[in-house]
């Protein structure tokens, strides 16, 4: 609304006392006044008639459409929204789906997250927490122990598999832990200097900031050219960069700690899948959500989530899609140092 002038208003009266404008001029300025009123107030943002909830699979895409379901029923439950889950083949595929409309709620990695934030408008609500800690490392993976288990020879590790079974691995050079240990890195990295000119190693895929972004920065740091040092196979997931080690496609791979567990495969990953090294630590994967949503739903999203984390069947179903064991606040500043490796890459796919 404009200011208030009291003397433009003492002349409307003065013309109105001496009956000097018509009824139909007076009608105008009040319209014109209350059209300038409205156009002061702030238009608030609707609700959406229903919502998407989307997720990249690890594995099965079909089997992962399964295991959110009972997420966005949830969510349809709690926010009185009907919510669908959608499975996107990639993580830019992901953020396309955010930027277009076709979701307003993204499950992200730390790149993803990026470019969902400089792309798509979004707001990332919460960030992962797994064994209790918000950030995470590349863990790289040979069929060769003798040529990269320098510091330490290979020793028994035990995890848990999707379906909560042990499950037995190798590690060396003081990667072994613990299954509920989250030891930080780099660990063991002096030892990537054993990979020698034309070796083929397994990434995931140019997006995925554990299976490329940092492992591949690590190399260049550590004098590696990625173009003539090295032979890159992009096998598109991280258990699908565990088979391909398994399986002899590539002598290095690399994925997430730990991607083992969850995979499956007829290889005998024990004796071809050697832990050798871990990579610096990475903020954690997390949600974000379209930024032309309300920010009482935005709100009414979070709290959703961080209850269903809570719940018994939250804990297993966000265990199955990611290994998701808690939420929390997102660290913002931590997405600088995605920023960072990417720049120091040269990349920005």
């Amino acid at each position: 609304m404009k200011p208030f002038r009291p003397f433009a208003v003492l002349a409307v009266l003065g013309l109105v006392l001496g009956a000097c404008s018509s009824n139909t001029g007076a009608s105008a300025s009040a319209s014109a006044m209350a059209s300038e009123t409205a156009a002061a107030t702030p238009t608030e943002v609707p609700m959406p008639t229903s919502l998407v909830i989307g997720f990249v699979p690890s594995t099965d895409a079909q089997a992962l459409v399964d295991t959110i379901k009972p997420l966005a029923d949830y969510l349809t439950q709690q926010l009185g929204i009907p919510t669908t889950g959608y499975v996107s083949s990639d993580y830019t595929g992901m953020v396309t789906a955010m930027k277009t409309g076709q979701a307003q709620i993204g499950a992200l990695p730390p790149y993803g997250m990026v470019q969902a934030i400089d792309q798509a408008g979004a707001e990332v609500i919460l960030q992962s927490v797994r064994f209790g800690s918000n950030t995470y490392h590349t863990q790289f993976f040979t069929n060769n122990p003798d040529k990269y288990c320098t510091i330490s020879p290979p020793v028994e590790n035990t995890r848990k598999d999707s379906n909560g079974n042990d499950v037995t691995f190798l590690n060396c050079n003081g990667t072994d832990r613990a299954n509920s240990d989250t030891p930080k890195g780099p660990i063991g990295a002096d030892t990537l200097k054993n990979i020698t000119k034309g070796t083929t190693i397994s990434f995931v895929e140019e997006t995925s900031s554990s299976g490329y972004i940092f492992p591949a920065t690590q190399l260049v740091n550590a004098g590696f050219n990625l173009d003539t040092d090295i032979t890159a196979l992009f096998a598109g997931g991280h258990n699908a960069s565990v088979i391909a080690v398994c399986e002899k496609q590539a002598e290095v791979g690399v994925s997430f700690d730990d991607a083992r567990p969850s995979t499956t495969t007829d290889c005998d990953m024990k004796t071809n899948d050697v832990v050798f090294a871990y990579g610096p630590e990475i903020p954690n994967d997390g949600i974000a959500v379209a930024g032309t949503l309300p920010d009482s739903l935005k709100a009414s999203i979070k709290q959703a989530l961080l209850d269903y984390a809570k719940t018994d069947e939250g804990k297993k179903v966000l265990n199955d899609i990611y290994q998701i064991n808690d939420f929390s606040d997102p660290d913002l500043s931590g997405l600088q140092l995605i920023r960072d490796a990417v720049e120091k890459l040269g990349y920005t796919g």
